[in-house]
């Protein structure tokens, strides 16, 4: 029998469409194996000020299908102090919180790992964020919802940018990733992704201008991961102008677009899987762990690799862009 009676929950960080599912997993698999859940609002400054409330099963009640998360997030400075987190212990302390399990991305995983080590506590993780960047698992609760919200904006943008005739720089999330650009060019049948992991190696903006942009096409469409490293669309497009003054540019910065809305099935499924999982590797005595998921199958990254390690992109996947553009 586990030796773990109430487990606490939070996210933090960036929202993620599919959080809610997550939370509701957590909940219902921690209540069915005979634990108490408590959930932590506001992420980490939450855990800090106080802001703690028993979930029972119908606190997480019809929330499967929304976006967002029920817990609320928020950034918290504090917590990166001692002092901080010598505060949040003491709060876990006195809620008799003997675990937690913590929902997104790489900054979340990161406090999660140190105030584990400091106050000997079991967290577990689970990697929510649209980014998909987090190394040891093939993908994460948010990133198929982005994706489909990237298609049915580019899709929309595509039926102006034939009408007018003018290349279109669309900007999409990803940080220091480029899966959402690359993927969301494929999805969409753009003509091209700028991306941060292939910027570092060449022009990506002259290849694709001596290479692309076919003369038998009257719009073409380049997806740009924000990135210091790319520039962002506002960036390349003043290049563009500068060294490449024929063409009529256009810039959209997708921006929060791509972390609102209901999570597609593909992420409800995910989440509540990996929602599960977190308890099973609670009750296994499992700690310090992101659940990840590897072709089809539950796994269990330490969170050291999950953070410290890049997670690289599919370069066949360029290949294919660059293919199926002409």
């Amino acid at each position: 029998m586990s030796a773990i009676k109430c487990i606490g929950i939070l996210t933090s960080g960036g929202d993620a469409p599919g959080m809610n599912a997550a939370v509701r997993a957590v909940t219902r698999t921690a209540i069915y194996n005979g634990m108490t859940v408590k959930g932590i609002y506001r992420g980490y400054k939450g855990l800090i000020t106080g802001e703690i409330e028993e979930f029972k099963t119908q606190n997480v009640s019809n929330i499967i299908q929304r976006g967002g998360t029920i817990l609320k997030t928020a950034r918290c400075m504090e917590f990166k102090t001692p002092e901080g987190r010598q505060q949040a212990y003491e709060n876990l302390r006195k809620e008799n919180i003997d675990a937690l399990v913590t929902i997104g991305g790489d900054g979340t995983l990161s406090g999660a790992r140190i105030f584990a080590q400091e106050f000997n506590v079991p967290v577990v993780g689970l990697p929510g964020t649209i980014d998909n960047d987090l190394f040891g698992t093939d993908v994460t609760i948010g990133y198929d919802t982005a994706l489909n919200t990237i298609m049915e904006c580019v899709d929309k943008i595509r039926d102006t940018a034939s009408s007018h005739e003018r290349l279109f720089f669309i900007e999409v999330m990803g940080r220091d990733a480029g899966f959402l650009a690359l993927n969301g060019a494929l999805a969409s049948g753009a003509e091209a992704a700028i991306i941060p992991e292939i910027s570092m190696e060449k022009d990506q903006l002259s290849e694709m201008i001596e290479q692309g942009l076919r003369k038998s096409k009257n719009s073409s469409i380049v997806l740009v991961a924000e990135s210091e490293v790319t520039g962002g669309a506002i960036g390349v497009a003043e290049r563009v102008k500068k060294e490449y003054p024929h063409f009529d540019v256009r810039v959209t910065i997708l921006g929060h677009l791509q972390r609102g809305g209901s999570p597609s099935a593909q992420d409800r499924i995910m989440a509540t899987r990996m929602g599960a999982a977190a308890i099973d590797a609670l009750m296994e005595d499992q700690r310090n762990v992101m659940i990840g998921i590897q072709s089809e199958q539950i796994v269990y990254v330490p969170f050291s690799k999950a953070i410290r390690n890049e997670k690289p992109i599919n370069r066949d996947l360029l290949n294919v862009l660059r293919t199926t553009s002409i």
